[in-house]
């Protein structure tokens, strides 16, 4: 299946044939910096926030183990922990929401 679209561009008008995956493809939606997600499947050792902390960008927020190795997974930003979702002992994988953060009004 191939979708036939026209655009126009400098008052010239295009055509071109999209392919199906193209056309059915997830649309961009812009990533949240307060949301902290799995950088790779694996266990959570340590939950080093709660809800209510405070944390400053690069503080850690949690440790996961994966492949023998431990990541400690970093605030991105200044601000609260609204959310802290797994207890030491989950599994998770890839993509999984872990902490979601706040950022401070006073903060840019």
């Amino acid at each position: 299946m191939t979708i036939r679209q026209t655009f126009l561009l400098n008052d010239t008008a295009y055509e071109t044939t999209l392919t199906r995956k193209y056309a059915l493809r997830k649309p961009y939606a812009p990533k949240d910096p307060g949301r902290v997600a799995a950088i790779i499947p694996g266990l959570i050792l340590e939950v080093l926030v709660k809800p209510g902390d405070r944390v400053r960008r690069g503080q850690s927020l949690l440790v996961l183990e994966a492949m023998k190795m431990q990541n400690h997974l970093a605030a991105p930003l200044d601000g609260t922990v609204q959310e802290v979702a797994p207890v030491p002992g989950d599994t998770v994988a890839k993509g999984q929401l872990l902490v979601v953060l706040r950022r401070d009004p006073d903060t840019v």
